[in-house]
């Protein structure tokens, strides 16, 4: 199969290019730099230069493959128009490629996110499965994570219009060697900065993880034979207790792991930008997707991965 893929730079396109070639698959990467176009090559995918504002161009990419997985967003956007700002840059990008697609049958996998159904505001009281639809989204909902499950809802709709599209929902930590940018790097670097690692009140509310090539494998089993109009749950661990998370990294750095009391002046004074995320409750289930799919992960779970040592350069672990 040829498949055309974005974000193949990326923390997950990186390892979705390789599991995609060893599996016999010849990948097309988009690149919009001598660097990226680099990268690529060495992941052995072939390059496409162009960028995500040029919708013909990813028409045609589309419209010339076998199939599409799209994993990049408008992370330059962040800054100045946050989260509504990507959303409304990928939504025309998802539509661009049901244009190419439409009646061909061909797959479009798109990565999503594990709270788009609501999981994580409790508004499910149990753990979210692959039937739970993305949460519509309305003019409250701006400057929230929510604002992008209009991309999801898309994605999905295009399966009525001839396109076996699916959505992979990647679990709150995506972890492994390449992680540089994560959630796991950023709250070790606040344990740093802070002298101990934090978590919200008691700690009990649980976060889901997987690890980055598990995730690719998913990637490339959707894109064979997943069906269309289906959500696929990228979790290894679904539940996992953020005081577990918060005791693992205190551990390797040699630091208390502390509660921090879930104050609207103490909260975001230690977690900053994480403090409307981190007290959320995301427990999620893989089961439709293992037995759909016959993914199974195979990678480290998290906290074995946080043993591993490689989120810890030596010289932040201290001396026995």
């Amino acid at each position: 199969m040829h498949v055309f893929v974005t974000g193949g730079t990326g923390h997950s396109g990186s390892h979705i290019i390789p599991e995609l070639v060893a599996a016999g698959h010849e990948v097309t990467g988009l690149a919009r730099s001598d660097t990226a176009a680099t990268m690529l090559s060495a992941l052995g995918a072939k390059v496409r230069r162009g960028d995500l504002q040029d919708l013909d161009g990813l028409k045609e990419a589309a419209a010339d493959s076998h199939g599409v997985i799209h994993v990049a967003h408008r992370q330059d956007l962040l800054p100045s128009g946050g989260i509504d700002a990507v959303a409304a840059a990928e939504l025309p990008i998802v539509l661009a490629y049901g244009e190419a697609l439409a009646g061909t049958g061909k797959p479009l996998v798109i990565a999503g996110s594990i709270g788009s159904p609501g999981n994580g505001g409790g508004n499910l009281g149990r753990p979210a499965t692959e039937d739970d639809l993305a949460l519509p989204v309305g003019d409250e909902h701006k400057g929230t994570l929510r604002a992008r499950n209009v991309v999801e809802t898309a994605a999905i709709g295009l399966a009525e219009r001839g396109v076996r599209s699916s959505v992979v929902r990647i679990a709150n930590i995506a972890h492994s060697t390449s992680d540089r940018a994560g959630f796991l790097p950023t709250l070790i670097a606040l344990a740093k900065e802070k002298g101990f690692a934090g978590y919200p009140g008691d700690g009990t509310n649980q976060w889901n993880a997987v690890h980055a090539r598990d995730a690719a494998s998913l990637f490339r089993l959707a894109l064979e034979k997943g069906p269309a109009g289906k959500y696929w749950h990228a979790v290894g661990d679904g539940a996992i207790p953020v005081r577990e998370i918060a005791e693992a990294i205190g551990s390797r750095l040699g630091l208390p792991a502390l509660s921090v009391p879930l104050d609207e002046l103490m909260l975001p004074g230690y977690f900053g930008f994480l403090a409307n995320v981190v007290t959320q409750n995301y427990p999620a289930s893989n089961l439709i997707t293992r037995r759909t799919l016959g993914w199974e992960p195979a990678q480290p779970g998290l906290l074995a991965d946080l043993d591993n040592g490689h989120y810890f350069p030596s010289a932040d672990v201290p001396a026995i």
